[in-house]
């Protein structure tokens, strides 16, 4: 089916706008010169908007008001003239003098004394309903609008004492502003007639408009100004911040020797002298606990292997003694063998020292291979299924996703695998232990839940600790020597994984190892929840 081109434009239209929204947005929270530049300039322009609509409000209002006064002087004039005319032509008692050409008089009288810039239109009119002697006819000039005369005003001036002008602002045809003023004229013997004068304002909406335009000009060239010196200051001042933010990244990052540029003696410089001293500081402390490190990891690695060859000449004259402990009496056999023990349990502790040492000296390195990882937890399981029997506890292996490969050293995670599964039957109280094995798109888990003792949530925090126990006094039975789950959590680690925990004192604990799926692809999520659904496996290891 084809779609309209209108559909089309607007499905490929719409999301680069919330490309460009989103870039906006990003740019708007990273930018610190930016935001201070668009608020100034923002903050300004209404500023500039509020003073300059005052100001062309105050000068359009002064304009109107210095008008309206012209106007009332001239037609107060206006009147003057009028009245006085007629009352003149009156007082002659010539019968001959019409009083239409008195009206034209008058008309020809008044214009040529109005002095208002723009054009001036001249009506008088006689106001209906009156009994008199004599009718003067209606004089405008032409271009009078007649129209614009409101009743409002006529009635105004019609019931006016004849001293007063009465004004109304009007619209003229050509959409100009324009000023009606009118006054009651007592023609004698003729009765009362109303004199209106219209006027053109558009000389003062010319300068208003002017005015307007300077002022709407003058007011963005500010604010462009006002933005452009916002602009200078904001980056002379963030310049040497980003400066000082980049000179911080580089430090955490390692480049210890980075420094910030010091120019002058202000604030900045201050700042920046102020910084320096700290980094130097921080890489003579930093230097001082790396040669300690150093040290220490070296101290610990010739320990180890120094201890080797007198633990080997030991384990083999304790191998001899232990063989031959039948022949011994009971307190030297029951030597012989307190002997054996704790000469493995020493190698033990030697070879996870040696493995820690490596691992906080930062030469340790993956072998990664393609390995089935329900086929290495089995193999594991198995390796321990007899040391779990002795405690009474049952292994069980349930794998959701089925059967799959992953990118792994399959070394260090049979390791994990034995150091999880040792601490399960260690504090497990005879309980089953279920060892789940599944995967999603970007990562795989492996958890381990036993349903012993469990720990308390100050004890979770420190499950990872150096030779830590929950409970120092309790007897370790398969061997352990505290390192293990430090081990397992930086074999985690090193796969980019991690190693969590979860424990609910009296109802057990649960260890989860979640990686990466491949190598150098971020974990979206774990497809094991932390703690897992038990209701899977306690219902078939009950039907069992």
């Amino acid at each position: 089916m084809q779609v309209p081109a209108l559909s089309r434009q607007t499905a490929i239209g719409g999301p680069n706008w919330r490309v460009y929204r989103r870039r906006i947005v990003r740019f708007w929270r990273s930018s610190l010169q930016f935001r201070t530049v668009a608020i100034t300039v923002v903050l300004s322009g209404l500023a500039v908007i509020v003073i300059g609509s005052y100001m062309s409000i105050s000068i359009g209002d002064n304009l109107y008001k210095t008008r309206l006064a012209q106007v009332q002087t001239e037609a107060n004039n206006a009147t003057s003239i009028a009245q006085q005319s007629f009352d003149n032509a009156q007082a002659t008692g010539d019968q001959a003098v019409e009083l239409d050409g008195v009206g034209l008089s008058v008309k020809s009288s008044i214009l040529s004394t109005v002095r208002s810039p723009g054009s001036t239109s001249f009506g008088l009119l006689r106001i209906p309903g009156q009994q008199t002697d004599r009718i003067m006819t209606t004089i405008t000039s032409p271009s009078f609008p007649s129209d614009l005369v409101s009743q409002q005003i006529r009635d105004a001036v019609a019931n006016g004492d004849g001293k007063r002008v009465y004004t109304q602002s009007v619209t003229l045809k050509d959409g100009e502003p324009g000023l009606v003023a009118g006054a009651l004229i007592d023609v004698p013997s003729a009765g009362l007639y109303e004199l209106f004068l219209v006027y053109d304002l558009a000389d003062a909406q010319v300068t208003l408009n002017f005015v307007q335009g300077t002022l709407a000009i003058g007011s963005l060239a500010l604010v462009l100004l006002i933005g452009g010196v916002t602009y200078v200051v904001v980056r002379l001042v963030v310049g040497p911040i980003r400066i000082a933010a980049e000179t911080s990244e580089k430090l955490a990052a390692g480049q210890l020797e980075q420094r910030i540029p010091e120019h002058g003696q202000d604030v900045i410089a201050t700042l920046a002298r102020s910084f320096n001293g700290m980094a130097d500081s921080l890489q003579h402390q930093i230097g001082k606990l790396a040669e300690l490190s150093r040290v220490q990891q070296r101290f610990v690695s010739d320990v180890s292997h120094e201890l080797r060859t007198p633990l080997t000449t030991i384990r083999l004259a304790g191998d001899v003694l232990y063989d031959q402990r039948d022949d011994f009496a009971p307190a030297t056999a029951r030597t012989a063998e307190l002997l054996h023990t704790q000469v493995m349990r020493f190698e033990v502790l030697l070879a996870d020292l040696l493995e820690i040492s490596r691992y906080d000296a930062g030469a340790v390195e993956l072998e990664l291979e393609p390995t089935n990882l329900v086929r290495l937890v089995e193999d594991a399981v198995d390796s321990m299924k007899s040391v779990a029997q002795e405690r009474g506890s049952e292994l069980r292996v349930l794998a959701p996703g089925g059967y799959f490969e992953a990118e792994v050293d399959a070394r260090r995670i049979r390791r994990i695998l034995r150091n999880l599964l040792g601490n399960a039957i260690e504090h497990g109280e005879g309980g089953p232990i279920v060892v789940i094995v599944d995967s999603n798109e970007s990562a795989i888990a492996i958890a381990v839940r036993d349903y012993g003792i469990g720990m308390r949530p100050g004890e979770v925090e420190r499950v990872f600790d150096r030779f830590w126990r929950a409970d120092p006094s309790r007897k370790r039975t398969i061997g352990g020597t505290g390192l293990g789950l430090a081990i397992a959590l930086e074999d985690a680690v090193l796969h980019d994984g991690d190693l969590e925990v979860w424990s609910e004192f009296g109802v057990g604990s649960c260890f989860r190892v979640t990686l990466p799926r491949e190598r150098g692809v971020p974990i979206q999520s774990s497809p094991i929840e932390l703690p897992p659904d038990d209701s899977i496996p306690l219902r078939e290891a009950d039907d069992e």
